[in-house]
């Protein structure tokens, strides 16, 4: 993908170095739309003891020559641009790197969605994109890695760990920056939901419905979005931004993360109750439909089957 020289969002909160803690990678990528509760825990200071104890041992390593204090400043200056706080150190140019290519996909998704809803009449309000390390918060519970990207109607953001985008290539064979720009796309898709009054109306709706109605129903908002991103990508080619093979990545990724392929790869057979996206055949067949349409007419999957 032709992305670096061209427009850059300012929509991006970038918390990257204020993370509140480590999470796991791992859960269903493309997460869901913030539906989780938010959970909180305790901490504690250190005892008198346990002070003491260190102190103690500060001074023993001190005879023997090792000075801890410039071992812990000598390693508090050697992280990544990911785990530094704001301001303490520079990014490094792969985090730099990154963060254009974020910004330019967003701004990117924002000419699109602005175009299609001013044909209807309509204003698109742009979302937020937050990049975190790890851990960050939300209206819609804890943002972690564990859960991966995923869109909070309840603030209009989008939340991302770019540290997914390896993931995506290491673990689950998608590579490729179309394949990352779809991502990023497929969350936005969400956001249009939100502003359609999809979102609302769903989240209305799964109140009164057994956890497989709502897993079914669910899957229908999520290959919407993966739609709504091919949309993207089609009007993306028009402008001459796609590169040979672009399209075969997001096809791909849209592949790799299908339920039924996660769950064979993680436990070792399918349970079709349980799906919330949409399965790998599904979830290609979405993304190609609103690529080769481009319009919104054609991302009605809500009626017939999926």
């Amino acid at each position: 993908m032709e992305w670096r020289g061209r427009r850059q969002s300012n929509n991006v909160e970038d918390r990257r170095g204020t993370s509140l803690g480590r999470g796991r990678m791992g859960g269903n990528p493309f997460g869901g739309r913030g539906m989780r509760i938010p959970t909180g825990g305790r901490g504690g200071g250190l005892s008198i003891s346990t002070i003491i104890f260190l102190v103690v041992i500060y001074f023993v390593l001190k005879m023997m020559g090792i000075d801890m204090l410039q071992v812990l400043d000598d390693g508090s200056n050697s992280g990544s641009g990911y785990e530094q706080s704001a301001g303490s150190q520079p990014s490094s140019p792969a985090s730099d790197e990154m963060t254009a290519f974020v910004r330019t996909v967003l701004a990117e998704t924002e000419d699109v969605w602005h175009g299609i809803f001013q044909a209807d009449g309509e204003t698109y309000r742009e979302p937020t994109l937050v990049l975190f390390s790890d851990r960050t918060s939300s209206p819609c519970g804890a943002a972690s890695s564990a859960t991966g990207p995923f869109y909070c109607p309840a603030d209009m953001k989008v939340y991302l760990d770019t540290d997914f985008f390896r993931q995506l290539d290491r673990q689950f064979g998608a590579s490729g920056d179309f394949a990352q720009a779809y991502v990023i796309a497929h969350e936005v898709g969400h956001h249009v939901q939100n502003l359609t009054g999809v979102l609302p109306k769903f989240n209305e709706m799964r109140r009164s419905m057994s956890e497989v109605e709502a897993n079914q129903m669910s899957v229908r908002v999520e290959l919407q979005a993966d739609c709504f991103a091919g949309i993207w990508g089609k009007f993306t080619e028009q402008k001459g931004l796609l590169e040979q093979g672009d399209l075969e990545e997001a096809l791909n990724a849209a592949h790799q993360i299908g339920d039924d392929t996660l769950q064979k790869r993680s436990q070792g057979y399918v349970v079709p109750d349980s799906f919330n996206h949409g399965t790998s055949e599904q979830r290609a067949k979405w993304f190609r439909r609103g690529f080769e349409s481009g319009r919104f007419s054609d991302c009605d999957t809500f009626s017939g089957p999926v």
